[in-house]
């Protein structure tokens, strides 16, 4: 089997890759994330997720790189990872109510062809009305301040939410296993195979 490298320091998305069963090893890319200025939030993930992957194919010429980069989206606005307890405190409040979409991009880059797979994924969340002490709980408790969004929904992160839509729920994670299996498939890679589909 090619080897695979996920191109993310993010412990995330590594413990989701690990769900496929299939060996990886997880790097760093350098990449330049500054949005561009007519860039729209989905299109600077799907650009993001293509760029980590590239990144790494000098280094690794015979791999299949993933990458995958995340944008949360409140009213058209795209919503950074809030760093510290007083940004997410701002950007769950702006939330409270609201729906707001993660735009996930997912690439699958083969670094011996050339060929690049890739693909969009997005997972909407409409935020309970809470108490700004409610809040401030959540985040004292959980401290998600590197995430996008300021929660972590695989933890007590779901307990803000009223409703949730998307076809990959994984993706609101960071890394849509869905998605990204179909394109390991295209790149000839089956989960379900102990060998390459092709």
């Amino acid at each position: 089997m090619r080897s695979i490298i996920l191109a993310s320091s993010s412990p995330y998305r590594a413990q989701l890759l690990k769900r496929l069963g299939l060996p990886f090893q997880a790097l760093s890319p350098e990449v330049d994330e500054t949005a561009r200025s007519t860039e729209t939030p989905a299109a600077l993930a799907q650009r993001l997720a293509c760029d980590k992957a590239c990144a790494l194919a000098s280094t690794h010429p015979d791999s299949l790189i993933i990458g995958s980069d995340q944008v949360a989206c409140l009213n058209g606005q795209a919503m950074g990872k809030p760093g510290t307890h007083t940004n997410a405190l701002l950007q769950l409040k702006a939330a409270q109510g609201e729906w707001v979409d993660f735009h996930t991009g997912v690439c699958v880059y083969d670094s011996k062809t050339g060929q690049e797979y890739s693909k969009l994924a997005t997972y909407r969340v409409k935020f309970k009305s809470l108490t700004e002490k409610q809040l401030d709980t959540y985040l004292t408790l959980e401290k998600p301040y590197d995430c996008a969004g300021s929660f972590k929904s695989e933890g007590l992160g779901v307990t803000l939410f009223e409703q949730m839509e998307g076809a990959d729920p994984t993706g609101l994670i960071g890394l849509p296993l869905i998605t990204l299996t179909s394109l390991l498939t295209l790149a000839g890679i089956d989960p379900l195979s102990p060998k390459p589909s092709k």
